[in-house]
């Protein structure tokens, strides 16, 4: 199974940056997770493949993930970018009952 994030990168805060990872599965839940230098890795949102979503509170109001079924892609729209918002962002997806598989992450860094 490969799980291929991209669009990470360096921006100032207050900008949008958008996240972007496709699966070789056809993957009921996925999702984003983070984790920042020195913290457990955290939700950021989830979504099932008939488009119930999940998000983590702080995130809230922020962030907006969406998918594309025909694709096995999962997007994460992130506005208003803080600080704290820096960290490595890991992809998962899983089938309905099987394991879960994540990507290699992509960094994302906010300069305040």
């Amino acid at each position: 199974v490969q799980v291929v994030e991209s669009g990470g990168g360096l921006v100032q805060a207050g900008v949008s940056l958008r996240l972007s990872c496709t699966a070789s599965i056809r993957a009921f839940n996925m999702g984003w997770y983070r984790q920042a230098p020195g913290k457990q890795r955290e939700l950021v949102a989830t979504i099932t493949r008939g488009g119930d979503t999940n998000y983590g509170d702080s995130v809230k109001g922020r962030f907006t993930i969406s998918r594309d079924n025909d694709k096995n892609t999962v997007i994460l729209q992130m506005n208003s970018l803080r600080p704290v918002d820096t960290a490595v962002y890991y992809c998962s997806v899983s089938t309905e009952f099987g394991p879960v598989y994540w990507g290699q992450g992509t960094q994302v860094t906010v300069s305040s």
